[in-house]
């Protein structure tokens, strides 16, 4: 008997050894570099910091190209079983995620505790909350600006202080700009030419969808004149090169001086500033009816296969990252903006749009911003309306037949939503 029980009391310290008392939890993120920069040297410090002032927690990032790889990289980690607690992923994925029940509402997590969800820019929030609930946490976020090339302005006689504000006056200084091989202005339509056109339709006053992303308004007239319009500047104006124009290349077109104007991300700011070696300057997008861009870029989203642990610790890694002093450090590494008011009142942001004020652009547009286009279907919907807008753009079909036909895509792709 007393051998038996000398033989039980051994087994259980063997068994006590072989976990560990301070066992971590490990998290693997997914994250998107899509844009220039040191990105993943900021991530990378930020992940660094977090694990010094977190030492039960260590973090595996993972970066996996732009953000529709990383999305296809992080779910098929998921399905194959591999680790994947937490991700950035595009702010419009939301539908899709929830619809292959990948996700969990932060609220779940955080429970009572809203003072962090409510201190996000609303602006920033929309394309995160669906039924009431808080599923992406917006980090990695943008609006569209217009870049111009301010001494192309005082060789054209334009004030350089006096960007163009409405459709009418970018098409008069587009013309004054317009000089040989120098185009007066581009905007990218390859990409994400939806992005884009989203911004000329709410510049024309209608909104693409609905905010519960069960219905889409391509075809309605106000839409097919803002791709009339975008059109035009090519075909009727010559102050835009007719045809698709790259997104990837646009940032090099404009520091090289091959247009004078260009729309792109705020995201792309900071490789601006290190790049030109010519005065620029930013400016919301001009308005026809209103002022108006989308929002774009990036949430975080805590995956629904996570442990209720490595949960707990996705969300204090989310809040870490997301914190006034690391996201003012996120805006000027990058140019997004600062997702937070308190972002801008810390001593580092403070200081920064003091001395770059074209780093304030982008979030004093917040005001005017509209969620980016999200449906359910929202990849097939998407990919409708890109193909729209680039039958447009290359004459293969007129703006309101390439709408048309996006429409009755996305009608027969949303209708069993509604």
């Amino acid at each position: 008997m007393k051998g038996l029980l000398k033989a039980a009391v051994a087994a259980f310290a063997l068994a006590a050894m072989a976990v560990p008392g301070n066992a971590k939890t490990e998290l693997t993120m997914y994250y998107p570099i899509a844009v220039g920069g040191p990105l993943t040297q900021v991530v990378d410090e930020m992940i660094a910091g977090f694990e010094q002032e977190n030492p039960d927690i260590s973090v595996n990032a993972i970066y996996a190209g732009n953000y529709d790889d990383t999305r296809v990289r992080a779910i098929s980690a998921i399905q194959s079983g591999e680790p994947a607690q937490l991700s950035v992923l595009f702010s419009i994925d939301v539908y899709e995620l929830m619809e292959q029940d990948l996700i969990v509402p932060f609220d779940d997590i955080v429970g009572d505790d809203r003072e962090w969800l409510d201190s996000f820019y609303p602006a920033l929030m929309a394309n995160g909350v669906v039924d009431g609930k808080v599923w992406g946490v917006p980090f990695q976020r943008s609006t569209i600006v217009l870049y111009y090339n301010k001494d192309m302005f005082r060789e054209a006689g334009l004030d350089p202080d006096t960007p163009p504000s409405t459709w009418d006056e970018m098409v008069e200084a587009a013309k004054a700009l317009r000089k040989g091989d120098r185009w007066g202005v581009m905007v990218p339509s390859t990409g994400y030419p939806y992005w884009m056109f989203q911004a000329f339709a709410i510049q024309n006053g209608i909104e693409l969808m609905s905010a519960d992303g069960t219905e889409t308004y391509f075809d309605d007239p106000a839409a097919v004149e803002a791709l009339e319009f975008w059109k035009s500047l090519s075909s009727e104006h010559d102050v835009m090169p007719a045809g698709t124009i790259e997104w990837g290349t646009l940032r090099q077109a404009f520091v090289q001086g091959q247009t004078a104007m260009m729309w792109h991300t705020t995201g792309n700011l900071t490789a601006v500033r290190n790049e030109a070696n010519f005065d620029f300057g930013v400016a919301m997008l001009p308005a026809n009816k209103r002022l108006g861009s989308p929002t774009g870029g990036g949430n975080f989203y805590i995956f629904k296969g996570a442990t209720e642990d490595e949960q707990r610790a996705a969300v204090e890694l989310v809040k870490y990252m997301t914190s006034p002093e690391r996201a003012a450090k996120w805006s000027i590494a990058t140019g997004y903006v600062g997702i937070s008011p308190a972002a801008y009142q810390t001593e580092a942001l403070s200081k920064y749009v003091e001395e770059f004020p074209q780093a304030v652009v982008a979030r004093d547009q917040l005001e005017h911003a509209v969620a980016e286009l999200s449906t359910y279907e929202t990849g097939r919907v998407r990919e409708a309306l890109n193909n729209a807008v680039q039958a447009a753009l290359t004459g293969s079909q007129s703006p309101a037949e390439a709408l048309a036909a996006a429409q009755a895509t996305a009608d027969r792709l949303l209708r069993p939503y509604r």
